[in-house]
């Protein structure tokens, strides 16, 4: 799985690479906040496997007004030191990692 290009941010992390992505709007269960918001983070100059990342936090686009945090590049960074420390390679392929950070994230009702 790639990653859209259009939309997509650069990061570097620790001097390599990445692109991520946020998606824009939220899918049906994200929307009502039934479930985290997610983003996806890939290697920026060779195709590998893609990381998934989900978060603790409600999509920021939600529908039912629910306040969220913003995705920033910390975060994004964060979250592939860690994937790497888990076994993540980027740049080989494969399928999707998924990275779980949602403890603690209370879906609506």
């Amino acid at each position: 799985m790639a990653l859209v290009r259009k939309g997509s941010r650069r990061i570097d992390v620790d001097g390599t690479p990445y692109r991520w992505r946020l998606r824009g709007r939220p899918t049906y269960s994200q929307g009502l906040a039934w479930s985290p918001c997610t983003f996806a983070v890939e290697h920026a100059d060779t195709r590998g496997a893609t990381l998934v990342v989900t978060t603790d936090q409600p999509h920021p686009s939600n529908w039912i007004g629910r306040e969220a945090e913003p995705v920033l590049p910390s975060r994004v960074a964060a979250a592939v030191w860690v994937a790497l420390r888990e076994g993540w390679t980027p740049t080989a392929p494969g399928s999707a990692f998924h990275l779980d950070q949602s403890a603690g994230f209370t879906a609506s009702l």
